[in-house]
């Protein structure tokens, strides 16, 4: 739903349109704040939270109806602001202090590596493009069964063959992909 759907909704009825939100997005917020708050809130602090998220979408809606794709991702942010803020406030309210020091940012950069995340990258674009190089069935073959987990008789369902013509295929597709491969200087 985008805003502008939204505000033909609410031109009609603001109820229907108010109750169609909640339905199509609800859990999907209930999730978000539900994440932040299991610590620190209760229940109602969580139902308050959600709430509050639904009247924030609300006022900025109605404010800015420009706004073209899909609702989803201004929900999932105003959902996770409005439950940082909500975190925020209860555990003022407890006496707790939400520590963000130098010791925890180091140890959350210590486990993420740019340069692993890059090379990566680098590797899945390749192995994609060297797959795509053996063309047809082989590609979609590999594809089916590396990245989708489908069994040799379910690719061979959707692409008319058998599955022992499939089990062959990839056998063969995959040295392909290996001497393909060792040319650009990656060994498996």
């Amino acid at each position: 739903m985008t805003s502008r759907e939204m505000a033909e909704m609410m031109k009609k009825s603001a109820a229907d349109c108010h109750k169609a939100l909640v339905r199509e997005y609800g859990r999907y917020v209930y999730a978000i704040v539900y994440n932040k708050l299991r610590g620190c809130g209760t229940k109602e602090d969580i139902e308050e939270c959600v709430s509050d998220v639904f009247a924030d979408l609300f006022m900025k809606c109605e404010i800015d109806t420009s706004y073209e794709n899909d609702l989803k991702y201004l929900i999932g942010t105003i959902a996770k602001r409005e439950a940082i803020d909500s975190f925020r406030r209860l555990t003022a309210k407890a006496g707790h202090i939400a520590d963000t020091g130098e010791d925890d940012m180091r140890e959350l950069a210590s486990d993420f590596s740019v340069d692993e995340h890059v090379d990566r990258s680098e590797l899945r674009r390749v192995l994609i493009d060297k797959i795509d190089e053996l063309g047809e069935p082989d590609s979609t073959i590999l594809i089916q069964k590396f990245y989708y987990n489908r069994n040799s008789r379910e690719i061979a369902q959707s692409l008319s063959m058998t599955a022992v013509a499939v089990r062959q295929r990839c056998s063969r597709a995959m040295d392909k992909l290996r001497t393909k491969l060792l040319e650009t200087g990656i060994t498996l």
